[in-house]
């Protein structure tokens, strides 16, 4: 489903480089049943790590901008072009989009509404502000080529440390759209909380700067909650507190509640566009899970 989202791209040349992370799956058959002149197959014989296998493929990459898709997640049909218009509309060197989190059969769960562009930079020193994990941002080769590549040391915040360098090298462009769609289940590499602990702590002596750990925390705790941890969730909510969001956790509990008696996807503060952004997303996203 993720490579069907990048074929299906509309009004752009593209080559597609799938990293085989040494799959014992179907992997190997099912991208040679594809028969697309487009996609190039590297295959790893043994794992080596996320940062690694974007390194490989944007190294392998012969194209004038890169853009990165984990195996999970989903793009809308028009998001590179759309990425690519605003970069050139505003000569920057990278762009990134909005997003939505889904589950395993597609339902929206939560809308990623983007910060702009000079938001975005100064947030990045303090949490990762883009939404969508590393599968949203189109990059220019020859910047990621400069200020490059990802950092093999981290296993699951390489992405947040990547947008860092990004944002000091320039600022972005952005496109307020649902044109991500990351999707959420039991595997996902960001559930490992120490690894996401020690990433964080290293990122913050690579660039001197201090991560908002109670935004982080809420988070841990919004992922504990999905997994049916209660008591764990109420442990990562009372340290978010600490570190200075009770409010914020206080906002995070109603919505909650909200949501439980309403069986609605959670929206963002402030928005009332909400209910547009999602039915943005659910449109392709229904077009693409029934193709």
């Amino acid at each position: 489903m993720a490579l069907r989202s990048v074929l299906r791209q509309r009004d752009v040349d593209l080559e597609v480089i799938v990293v085989d992370e040494a799959s014992t799956d179907d992997t190997p058959n099912v991208l040679a049943a594809l028969a697309d002149a487009r996609v190039r197959v590297i295959r790893h014989d043994t794992p080596s790590g996320v940062a690694t296998a974007r390194n490989r493929g944007g190294a392998e990459a012969h194209g004038d901008w890169l853009a990165f898709l984990d195996d999970d997640d989903l793009w809308a049909p028009e998001k590179l072009v759309c990425q690519l218009q605003a970069a050139e509309q505003v000569r920057r060197d990278w762009v990134y989009t909005g997003a939505v989190v889904i589950n395993m059969h597609g339902r929206i769960l939560r809308v990623q509404r983007p910060l702009p562009p000079e938001e975005i930079v100064s947030a990045l020193p303090r949490y990762n502000a883009v939404p969508g994990g590393g599968s949203n941002v189109l990059v220019r080769r020859a910047t990621w080529m400069v200020i490059g590549p990802f950092n093999t040391r981290l296993r699951n915040t390489e992405d947040w440390e990547m947008w860092m360098r990004l944002a000091k090298h320039g600022p972005p462009a952005c496109v307020s759209s649902p044109l991500i769609a990351r999707r959420l289940h039991h595997s996902n590499s960001t559930l490992d909380f120490a690894e996401i602990v020690r990433g964080t702590q290293l990122i913050e002596s690579l660039h001197h700067t201090k991560a908002d750990w109670g935004r982080l925390h809420r988070w841990f705790a919004h992922s504990c909650l999905r997994a049916g941890r209660r008591w764990a969730a109420l442990g990562h909510f009372a340290r978010a507190a600490v570190h200075g969001h009770g409010n914020a956790v206080a906002s995070d509990l109603s919505a909650i509640l909200q949501a439980k008696l309403t069986g609605r996807v959670p929206t963002s503060r402030d928005h009332n566009g909400d209910d547009a952004w999602i039915g943005t997303a659910n449109a392709w996203i229904k077009e693409l899970l029934h193709t």
